[in-house]
């Protein structure tokens, strides 16, 4: 017959399991990661560095990297010439001097009554944006920054951080002959990054606001890498339980605006059961809401809405653990 003490020891130590196979997948929601591209919560460094240094310049990278950036996020155009480059406007006017430098080369738009002029990137060859200064407009002692090459950016962040693409303006790059996405992975293939896991010291991530250049690049160019839809608005109807399951036939996570998910929380879950990752953007310490710092906007984003991921200008204030 059993001892009463080994029974009791027994019985105790069945009772533990079950209840740690019940309760600890709700102790551990907020830290497992839901799809492979993140393995804890991830720091995008947004533009690079760029609370401390002209946005995606060189030296807005290589800050990102001193201050712990998982992953460094390049916004990408072309030149007339077909060469893909770092920077997040269609054209060239807000962070470069070249209305000094190329004073005549400027579209005229109308829009209402007012005439507006841009300098579109699209209309200068790499040669001629080299020339520019991208630095200036941001402090003194940037003055000479140069717009990088998006090749010039993975020879400064490979090995060091992941990159984190993004496909800006895919349509209109199309309506003047360019191919976006073949681009973006003829410039990976060519640096063994077109594949999950090529290099584990440098992962790839691509993002856009068009859902349309996502699905090019799963459907139609069969990339493994992972996709992210960025979403702006509500306005298409991606964040709902419906439109959650539509994104996850072409995309690994998702990236909303954040006003969107601290007005709509449970967006975050419907997300996750869908298979889906959640990174939003973007937080800077010039707009932090209701928090009294960027930290504390990051944490309760990342440790009471249960986010994946998230872009900030100012990486140094990431909360690694909660």
């Amino acid at each position: 017959m059993p001892h009463p003490q080994s029974r009791f020891a027994r019985d105790a130590w069945s009772a533990l399991v079950i209840l740690s196979l019940l309760v600890l997948p709700f102790l551990d929601f907020f830290h497992r990661p839901v799809s492979a591209q993140y393995s804890r919560k991830t720091l995008i460094a947004h533009r690079g560095a760029s609370g401390y240094a002209p946005e995606h310049t060189l030296a807005a990278y290589r800050l990102a990297i001193a201050q712990g950036a998982d992953f460094v996020e390049p916004d990408l155009q072309i030149t007339k010439d077909g060469v893909l480059v770092c920077l997040h406007d269609l054209t060239l006017e807000r962070t470069t001097n070249v209305r000094q430098l190329f004073p005549d080369r400027y579209r005229e738009e109308v829009r209402g009554d007012i005439g507006v002029r841009h300098w579109y990137v699209s209309d200068f060859t790499l040669k001629e944006i080299q020339q520019l200064d991208a630095g200036s407009w941001f402090g003194e002692k940037f003055k000479g920054a140069q717009v990088p090459t998006f090749q010039e950016m993975i020879d400064d962040v490979r090995g060091k951080a992941g990159i984190y693409p993004e496909t800006k303006g895919p349509e209109v790059y199309g309506s003047r002959g360019f191919d976006m996405e073949q681009l973006l992975l003829a410039e990976l293939k060519k640096n063994g990054l077109d594949q999950p896991g090529a290099d584990p010291k440098t992962p790839v991530i691509i993002q856009s606001f068009s859902d349309e250049s996502l699905r090019k690049l799963k459907q139609e160019l069969k990339t493994k890498l992972p996709l992210v839809l960025l979403i702006e608005s509500e306005a298409k109807g991606w964040l709902s339980v419906e439109g959650l399951k539509k994104a996850k036939e072409f995309a690994a996570g998702i990236s909303p605006a954040k006003k969107l998910l601290e007005a709509n929380p449970p967006i975050v879950k419907w997300a996750h059961d869908a298979g889906l990752s959640v990174t939003a953007y973007t937080f800077r310490a010039s707009a932090t809401g209701r928090f009294k710092d960027v930290r504390e906007e990051m944490h309760y984003f990342l440790y009471t809405l249960g986010i994946d991921a998230l872009f900030t200008d100012n990486p140094d204030q990431f909360p690694r653990g909660k």
